[in-house]
């Protein structure tokens, strides 16, 4: 496939966005010290990547406030101030963090609530383009959940609304409230699983799916070596290596 397909558009699930087959993700650039970092980030050149990618012709970006503790979203603003055309800027909600920085996960209204106000000021937006549950955690409140992003709707603090890493069962569930816009799975040659039955469920109800980690987190892109994944182990904060870590 040539260079020029992977920026050809598609629209996204029951939206009216048609995005770029390749967005700008923006995990790497909430830098260092927080639980699942990829590690230090210069934040020029994160914002230079985010142009460079606009440049290309990218036309969204996706980030979650988690992602370096709100940090990610504030770069991903400075990126964008003064553009008159910019991108789509989907983000996520459900991981919280604590005066100690340790992450914790709520699906309650009134934190999700909490959550859309804060990511609109670091994002400096009036709406946000699609606002996704990152995690069905805790699974007994994913209806209320997706209750509260249904209203954030109406009341135009976002546009459309997505989840991510949820299963059929759970989706199932929830769209008696309202419409899914789109999914966000894992998804790669080495992590194939969500072809047996969640890629089938999304065609067969109109939701749009943004994949993560379709280089296996670095693993197939041809350049992982024995001495990155030993430092990648070494800037890990928990026990299990970062690399091999559940990201999103």
């Amino acid at each position: 496939m040539s260079e020029g397909a992977y920026l050809q558009t598609r629209q996204l699930g029951n939206s009216d966005m048609n995005i770029t087959r390749l967005g700008i993700g923006a995990w790497a650039i909430g830098g260092g010290g927080w639980r699942f970092a990829w590690g230090p980030q210069d934040d020029n050149d994160s914002i230079a990547a985010i142009h460079k990618g606009l440049d290309a012709g990218m036309n969204w970006i996706d980030t979650a406030a988690v992602y370096g503790l709100g940090h990610s979203e504030e770069i991903v603003a400075q990126a964008l101030d003064g553009m008159s055309n910019k991108p789509y800027v989907f983000t996520k909600c459900e991981r919280r963090w604590d005066t100690n920085r340790e992450i914790y996960k709520s699906l309650k209204a009134s934190s999700i609530r909490e959550e859309c106000e804060a990511s609109l000021r670091r994002l400096r937006v009036d709406a946000i383009d699609l606002y996704q549950i990152h995690w069905p955690e805790p699974d007994d409140d994913i209806e209320e959940g997706w209750d509260t992003l249904a209203r954030l709707k109406e009341e135009g603090k976002v546009r459309w609304i997505g989840v991510s890493n949820f299963s059929v069962e759970q989706m199932k569930r929830i769209t008696s409230i309202a419409p899914i816009t789109s999914l966000q799975p894992p998804y790669s040659i080495l992590s194939p699983e969500i072809e047996e039955s969640i890629l089938p469920y999304c065609a067969e109800n109109d939701i749009g799916v943004i994949v993560y980690s379709p280089m296996k987190s670095g693993m197939l892109t041809g350049k992982m070596t024995r001495e990155r994944v030993a430092a990648m182990r070494m800037t890990t904060s928990g026990n299990e290596p970062q690399l091999f870590r559940n990201r999103s």
